[in-house]
């Protein structure tokens, strides 16, 4: 952060308020399908800027790095889920709203089993907020926010994610803290992706795509269409990197409790969009997903992921 002492005694020496230097502050879009949309805009102040979207099930919507747009955006913008109907387009309903550098799936199923929605029922669903803001008192100052999405149904599941989302101040890195909880009375089955989303000037020609320093293949934008595959996640200290020219975008995760990556990527003009998706099942070859783990009741599983950047 501009070479600046990192200590909030010497930082307040220097600003009439810390959050001229870094901040989180609440916000409310208020336009359009976004209309009514709460989010946090974090500011770490080391060039990572990005919205949390308390409304969409505390995902990521916009994210930019020195000032580019990293986070792919669909045309529909990041919609209210007021407006969200799952069972459109034969359960593909969420397609329609689907934009933003993160979408997290799940927690009933992931994929799209027959006679249900795609990806379960997690995704846009409103999250309440029971923290945020600036914590200058750590050794590495942080911003944060903090929260919970249910997903319940009688006579069905009952799910809370709780999620946590630190970014050094100062820092070029992100990481989400989350905790399944199933609140069921008995054990259940669940799904749990991290749908990551790249968009241009990382989803260019010749971009690679690596997972634990293996390159899986390089973008090649005559290559249109969707396409989609899994690999293993290949061990508990998993890294997908996409690079391209001027910049740069890594993906670290347990491997152990998310032991697969989806890679889907479409580059059909107008769309170019990249994604890595670390998951808790396979995908078999009909598109379905394999087994998938089993919380007893009162029972947790905890995972965290975090995104770096780099430029030249």
């Amino acid at each position: 952060m501009l070479g600046l002492p990192t200590t909030r005694a010497a930082l307040r020496r220097l600003v009439g308020d810390l959050r001229q230097l870094a901040s989180v502050r609440r916000i409310t879009l208020d336009d359009g399908v976004e209309h009514g949309l709460r989010a946090l805009a974090f500011s770490t102040g080391g060039g990572l800027d990005f919205w949390v979207l308390a409304d969409r099930a505390l995902d990521l919507g916009p994210l930019w790095f020195r000032g580019v747009q990293l986070g792919w955006q669909a045309p529909s913008g990041f919609a209210h889920p007021a407006l969200l109907e799952r069972l459109d387009d034969k359960g593909r309903g969420v397609e329609r709203w689907f934009s933003g550098l993160l979408m997290t799936c799940g927690l009933d199923h992931l994929r799209q089993p027959a006679g249900e929605v795609l990806h379960g029922h997690l995704p846009l669903t409103p999250a309440r907020v029971s923290a945020y803001g600036e914590d200058w008192e750590r050794d590495t100052p942080v911003l944060f926010c903090a929260g919970e999405v249910t997903q319940s149904r009688v006579n069905g599941e009952a799910w809370r994610l709780h999620r946590r989302i630190e970014a050094p101040i100062g820092g070029t890195t992100l990481t989400l803290h989350d905790r399944v909880e199933n609140l069921l009375g008995k054990p259940r089955c669940f799904g749990l992706m991290h749908h990551v989303n790249f968009g241009f000037p990382l989803v260019q020609d010749g971009a690679r795509v690596t997972l634990n320093g293996t390159t899986l293949f390089a973008l090649d934008l005559a290559d249109t269409g969707p396409r989609i595959r899994c690999v293993p996640s290949g061990g508990p200290e998993a890294s997908c990197t996409v690079a391209a020219p001027g910049f740069s975008a890594t993906l670290a995760y347990d491997g152990a409790a998310l032991p697969f990556l989806q890679l889907w990527h479409n580059l059909d003009p107008a769309t170019r969009v990249v994604a890595f998706e670390p998951c808790t099942s396979e995908r078999l070859a009909d598109g379905s997903s394999g087994p998938e783990p089993e919380l007893a009741s009162g029972a947790s599983f905890s995972v965290s992921l975090t995104l770096s950047f780099a430029g030249s």
